[in-house]
């Protein structure tokens, strides 16, 4: 089995994922979510994944494959190290040798762009046809266009809704910290300061998304279809029309396609 390693700023995502045999994402049998800590070592992370695995009913040795995509390159070293030392397999790591990206980044500086993100754009144009833009939420949100080719064509980065907040709350005193969530009867004018700062964080939110895709339309020019992930997808969908598709796994699902291109390659 394949242990797939997503490495954001903010969490680290573990999926055990039986590959597909051939074409496709293969089946996702567990995933596990740990905070970011460039410092944690590859020991931890052993005693962490064993009981884990051990809860789900498997063990160490049934994964024979791991692949690794970080945008924390400190974090890198400690996953290999896990990779090699407890796994006892040689990871992949996602944009090098078998897992070379194999898509055009048609940007200025490609070695710029955030792994989470191509891999994104490679799952998205598996997932669907045509030009997408992809909407990851995480620490901060971003924008990605594909194009029908499946190039990548660049995209946005704005601040993630979390850190929006802290910003604000850790900035302003007297502002109560909130929950990330719809106002209660989606009322756009706050009776109290509580009231006040959901109606700015969670509309105020929805408002640049849905801004910010329209004129990315408008440059685009053809018809596109609007993919969402990261944890806040759900949660955005039920208070606006923006997204075609919730793909809630989407990086850890491109991360199998790049593992299972590499074993065909």
């Amino acid at each position: 089995m394949l242990l797939a390693i997503d490495a954001g700023n903010t969490n680290v995502v573990f999926a055990l994922v039986e590959p597909a045999k051939g074409e496709g994402v293969g089946v996702i049998l567990a995933r596990w979510r740990i905070a970011t800590d460039a410092r944690r070592t590859a020991d931890e992370y052993a005693v962490w994944l064993n009981q884990l695995l051990t809860l789900e009913g498997y063990g160490m040795g049934d994964v024979d494959a791991v692949i690794i995509a970080t945008v924390v390159p400190r974090a890198l070293h400690n996953f290999e190290v896990l990779a090699t030392k407890y796994f006892k397999v040689d990871p992949l790591i996602a944009g090098e040798g078998l897992a070379a990206w194999n898509i055009t980044l048609d940007v200025a500086e490609p070695e710029s762009v955030g792994a989470d993100r191509v891999v994104n754009a490679i799952a998205g144009h598996a997932l669907a046809e045509g030009d997408l833009i992809i909407i990851d939420f995480g620490t901060a949100t971003t924008f990605d266009v594909v194009d029908y080719q499946g190039t990548y064509k660049g995209g946005i980065i704005a601040p993630g809704i979390n850190l929006s907040l802290d910003a604000l709350v850790s900035a302003a005193a007297k502002l109560p910290r909130i929950a990330i969530e719809a106002p209660e009867d989606h009322s756009v004018i706050g009776r109290t300061t509580a009231e006040a700062m959901h109606i700015g964080v969670f509309w105020g939110y929805v408002a640049m998304m849905e801004g910010l895709v329209q004129r990315m339309r408008v440059q685009i020019g053809r018809p596109v279809k609007v993919i969402a992930t990261g944890g806040l997808a759900v949660l955005f969908d039920s208070h606006t029309d923006l997204f075609d598709i919730i793909a809630p796994d989407l990086t850890i699902d491109g991360l199998a396609m790049i593992y299972a291109r590499s074993v065909r390659d």
